[in-house]
């Protein structure tokens, strides 16, 4: 007899739910957070295990790469995909692990993409990378309009970020302190960057994807990084249209009969890679001469955010196809 588990995943406990084939619960507990237990818990049942069916949550690293390197297969839930009948009177944690095992059983579990660990680190240091850049723009706005509203005018990013660079305030005084604060802040994290950046393409083999990405007009070898692990294996997405949704780089309107009747989950998808193409649209059209003209037709149409967000999609279609073929960047192909 086959079995097949479900696990509702929390902060600090899960419940786990083992079926059979007529979908009779021969395992129901909840537990703390500790692979053993887990691993002791399932034990009597693994041969007969077809899969373990683990909800997507913050923490589910652990959880998942442990089994699997136990021997058990394991499926990512897509926990956003799933969908339970409106009519229950009652629904629990017990109720949701025993959901999942049953959605396997059938077949028709929505699961995700289960990224290798040896480059999972890696990503998630250049997400890192993403933050910090994040607050240090924080900070330099900070230190920029300081200046500019107590003495009356701007000095640009390259400035303040070279060594010779002093703060226009008198030395001791609260608004030279106030700056100072951010000045000092800005340094420590400019430098975090530039170490993560270093070790990230050490730690990376610069594969052919990577050489293709950044013979794209835009993308250099941040972006280039970012599209490549955030991608993974590009053969698990069907079209190049998938590819653009998961890069939320499609538009969610839903319509009927010409009308507009709502949207989708705009947030479905990588929001790294909709962040990367973003940028990279940035720079193309700026550089490029086809896509500007692109942009400008489709701004006089809507407005500048639906336009870039056009050529954002453009370069994701064509980067699927790019990594798919093995082909370098055809702008004319691209903006044809």
């Amino acid at each position: 007899m086959s079995f097949y588990s479900g696990i509702d995943l929390h902060s600090n406990n899960h419940v786990v739910v083992v079926i059979d084939e007529e979908d009779n619960k021969v395992v129901d507990k909840r537990i703390d957070n500790n692979l053993n237990i887990t691993l002791e818990l399932l034990a009597p049942y693994k041969e007969q295990i077809k899969a373990v069916a683990i909800e997507s949550t913050f923490n589910w690293y652990w959880l998942v790469d442990g089994l699997m390197e136990h021997g058990y297969q394991v499926e990512l839930v897509n926990t956003a995909a799933v969908k339970q009948y409106d009519g229950l009177k009652y629904s629990g944690d017990h109720q949701d692990a025993f959901h999942l095992a049953h959605l396997m059983r059938l077949g028709i579990l929505p699961t995700g993409h289960i990224y290798p660990p040896e480059y999972r680190q890696v990503r998630d240091l250049l997400r890192r990378r993403r933050q910090l850049v994040k607050h240090a723009s924080s900070h330099m706005i900070s230190i920029q309009n300081q200046i500019w509203r107590s003495l009356g005018y701007r000095v640009n990013c390259v400035d303040i970020r070279k060594k010779t660079f002093t703060l226009p305030f008198e030395s001791g005084s609260f608004l030279y302190h106030s700056a100072h604060t951010n000045l000092t802040i800005l340094k420590a994290l400019d430098k975090q960057i530039a170490i993560i950046e270093q070790q990230t393409l050490e730690a990376v083999e610069l594969k052919d994807e990577f050489k293709l990405l950044t013979s794209v007009t835009g993308i250099g070898p941040i972006l280039g990084l970012t599209i490549m692990l955030e991608t993974g294996d590009i053969n698990r997405f069907e079209a190049a249209g998938n590819y653009a949704s998961y890069c939320r780089c499609v538009n969610s309107v839903r319509e009927s009969n010409g009308k507009k009747k709502g949207t989708g989950n705009r947030k479905a998808g990588n929001k790294y890679l909709s962040w990367a193409f973003s940028e990279a649209a940035h720079f193309l059209v700026r550089f490029d001469a086809k896509a500007k003209r692109f942009y400008e037709r489709k701004k006089q149409k809507r407005n500048g955010i639906v336009a870039i967000r056009a050529v954002a999609h453009k370069i994701a279609r064509a980067v699927f196809h790019m990594l798919k073929n093995k082909q370098a960047f055809d702008i004319e192909r691209v903006f044809s």
